[in-house]
């Protein structure tokens, strides 16, 4: 066993990537949600959903494009992004569905804000997820999650139905001390960092 530094700066996660290769047989739970179509979705309109859902875990890598090259992914024909909503059309969560690769759906970005967090409605989310995403002419449907994301996150990939194939290690600057998150997010990760003076992100 070896402990490899990680600078004041960094962060570093555990990456877990699941797949599925047939529809699951279960049915939709009911639930007071909906989801809304986005087309053509603003690159403003984007990050604010995105940061919405997505802050308390330190999502980020959307966030670091500018708006050209961000809208040039969530305007794609074989793009889908939804914001899940409640009873009143308050934005709630998101999702993001990518079939730009053949045969394939990515589940880009599936989440709730935390307040709904161990409600049992990210059940119908990622049921709603699976549904959409399998349709004629996929045959592998793929996610990953990473162990800054919520607990619950793996546990309830698996109970809809995929299956853990590979995991690996990434390190990236912390996005608070960046500005791309407040300082404020994410306060279950120590922040340790002095804000203004991580690394540059690297190109992706």
């Amino acid at each position: 066993m070896s402990y490899d530094p990680v600078t004041d700066s960094e962060l570093a996660a555990v990456v877990t990537y699941l797949e599925m290769h047939a529809p699951p047989t279960a049915e939709v739970p009911a639930s007071p949600f909906s989801l809304r179509r986005i087309d053509q979705p603003a690159a403003d309109e984007y990050r604010a959903l995105f940061r919405l859902v997505g802050a308390p875990w330190l999502w980020f890598s959307p966030l670091n494009l500018d708006n050209s090259e961000l809208e040039a992914i969530i305007r794609h024909p074989k793009v889908e992004l939804y914001s899940v909503e409640d009873e009143q059309g308050r934005p709630s969560g998101m999702l993001e569905l990518d079939f730009r690769q053949p045969s394939e759906c990515e589940l880009a970005f599936v989440g709730l804000v935390r307040e709904l967090s161990g409600k049992g409605h990210g059940r119908w989310l990622l049921a709603e997820a699976v549904q959409r995403a399998w349709r004629d002419g996929i045959d592998r449907v793929h996610v990953h999650t990473c162990s800054l994301d919520h607990p619950a996150a793996l546990a309830a990939y698996r109970r809809a139905g995929f299956t853990p194939y590979k995991r690996a290690v990434e390190r990236f600057p912390d996005p608070r001390l960046l500005g791309i998150l407040p300082e404020t997010s994410a306060p279950q990760v120590p922040l340790l960092g002095t804000v203004g003076v991580a690394a540059s992100l690297p190109e992706s």
